[in-house]
């Protein structure tokens, strides 16, 4: 078995509902996600794959499609909170939103990264690992064998 690993990165804000922090405040972060897969490499001459658990560009197609598009420049709200109504507001003047059933921490966003990727990965391949940086030195960590 073989693990391979590739990395985003994506601009988004969020706001969190009811937190007793100054991050309570609107705020972006610069996020870094590492996506890690695993699986066995194709050995097959005739594949044009041969040699690969799976080809990076299956990996940052499936990424970039379910999360940083979407996700990017985009403020994050719990919008099973009080907080839609903020979300609706900021639509209202142009802004893009995305409504979480969700807080959208980190460790929640982790979860839903990994639902929404696991869901895209073909057969044989499977999600192992993922990190996310929210800055440079605060980050979650998402383990297959944990969940």
């Amino acid at each position: 078995m073989i693990r391979i690993t590739k990395i985003f990165t994506f601009e988004t804000a969020h706001v969190l509902y009811n937190y007793d922090g100054k991050c309570k405040n609107m705020h972006g972060h610069s996020y870094k996600l590492f996506v890690t897969v695993k699986g066995k490499p194709v050995n097959d001459l005739e594949n044009p794959k041969n040699g690969m658990v799976v080809d990076f560009g299956d990996i940052k197609d499936i990424v970039k499609s379910e999360i940083v598009d979407v996700w990017d420049h985009a403020v994050l709200i719990n919008g099973v909170s009080p907080h839609r109504e903020l979300g609706e507001g900021l639509e209202n003047q142009g802004h893009k939103v995305i409504y979480c059933t969700f807080q959208p921490t980190c460790e929640n966003m982790l979860y839903a990264i990994a639902a929404k990727v696991k869901s895209k990965l073909p057969e044989g391949i499977s999600l192992a690992y993922l990190k996310l940086h929210e800055t440079e030195n605060s980050y979650g960590e998402w383990f297959a064998e944990d969940n």
